[in-house]
């Protein structure tokens, strides 16, 4: 199927959505002002994502649609993955993350969300030449890239805006419901412990061969960002 699109709108990959998904993704799509394109073939998809370098890809929660989106990963691309799933439980939400996907969308298919978190992802960031950094870790606001001791570190959409709200209030403990508010910034549905998921995914990116944990958990509270290992109540 040829692209959807306008050269001035934001492209959309949906790959192997169900028909119902599809349909009326693509009508909301359209009206929004989204140019969009139906994937069904996962092979030629990933040709035409390097081809065509799409804004974001929604996918769904399937064995081809995983394999499609390690794919993509392993590519060295970093266009947003938005999966869809059944149901927010931990297992699956670790599977999202795990096959490189940055954010899930709970079925059944819900206009509004999808478009907001659409638009979300797709925001206009403006051009930043601000750097973050806390003792040896640096995040780059303009190029994106996260660096520790002089290594470049590899982190979803989702990871990046977690580490950046983290960075940004270092040594502060944050709450679990701040982190939401301010990272997720949608409506969110499900349990809360898909910051833990996130936290532990970007831990093992951050403290690589045996470096300084900076990410502490605090106790029935939420996380901090410190060299401090021995705070009371950290772990």
């Amino acid at each position: 199927m040829s692209p959807v699109t306008s050269a001035l709108n934001p492209l959309v990959f949906l790959v192997k959505t169900n028909e119902m998904f599809t349909r009326r993704a693509s009508l909301d799509l359209k009206e929004a002002g989204f140019g969009y394109l139906v994937v069904s073939d996962t092979i030629k998809g990933l040709h035409q994502v390097e081809e065509l370098q799409p804004a974001i890809v929604v996918i769904d929660h399937d064995e081809e649609p995983l394999k499609f989106c390690r794919q993509l990963r392993n590519t060295g691309s970093r266009i947003p993955v938005i999966m869809l799933i059944d149901e927010a439980t931990v297992e699956e939400r670790v599977t999202c993350l795990e096959a490189g996907a940055d954010d899930y969308l709970l079925k059944p298919y819900d206009s509004e969300k999808f478009l907001q978190l659409l638009k979300i992802y797709l925001q206009t960031q403006e051009k930043v030449t601000e750097q973050l950094r806390f003792g040896e870790l640096v995040l780059d606001l303009s190029t994106r890239q996260v660096i520790r001791e002089g290594e470049k570190i590899d982190l979803t959409v989702k990871e990046f805006e977690l580490l950046k709200y983290l960075m940004s209030h270092p040594q502060e403990v944050l709450s679990r419901e701040q982190i939401l508010e301010n990272v997720w910034g949608y409506d969110f549905r499900g349990e809360s412990n898909v910051i833990e998921v996130y936290i532990r995914y970007l831990r093992m990116k951050i403290d690589q061969e045996g470096k300084k944990r900076l990410i502490q958990t605090v106790r029935g509270v939420g996380y901090v960002l410190t060299r401090n290992n021995s705070l009371h109540s950290l772990s």
